[in-house]
């Protein structure tokens, strides 16, 4: 599992834009200034849905105040399903939503969440991370079921 000090791991991946899916290198998107990820088990999950995104998105301009350059969401699930999910909380390109469909990011980060024996394969644990210039700053990995240390005003105070 990564931990604070480590590099960002560099792979391809998928992002919904507002123009369509889009292939983008982790390397190019986490090597440049201040980063914040968060990471959800999935798309269109009640935690997520009603919560976790709404929250980083209700928070972008107090991010960019504190310096951060992009925020990053980011789910075991496809480009297509990132890209309604992203039209549906009305995201607008303020954030990056990141769908990485087969684990394999989330794999390299050790942050992987079997959740086969509930029908919803391999997902990400729910976390999020500051990143600088490629290196994690800071990490916070929820407990199974929680939601306290990867919510946007928890990373925002960590700021």
């Amino acid at each position: 599992m990564v931990k604070q000090g480590d590099k960002i791991p560099v792979l391809k991946l998928m992002a919904a834009t507002p123009e369509g899916p889009r292939e983008i290198d982790t390397g190019e998107l986490f090597g440049a200034g201040k980063t914040v990820l968060f990471a959800v088990p999935g798309a269109f999950t009640p935690t997520c849905s009603a919560k976790h995104l709404p929250g980083f998105l209700q928070h972008v301009a107090d991010f960019k105040a504190k310096g951060v350059s992009k925020i990053v969401c980011l789910a075991v699930n496809d480009v297509h399903v990132m890209g309604a999910w992203a039209r549906d909380q009305k995201v607008d390109g303020a954030i990056v939503m990141l769908a990485d469909g087969s684990a394999a990011f989330t794999k390299e980060l050790g942050l992987e969440l079997d959740l086969t024996g509930r029908f919803m394969g391999i997902r990400s644990q729910r976390f999020a991370l500051i990143a600088e210039d490629g290196v994690i700053t800071r990490l916070f990995i929820e407990e199974p079921g929680g939601f306290e240390v990867s919510r946007a005003e928890a990373v925002l105070e960590a700021l």
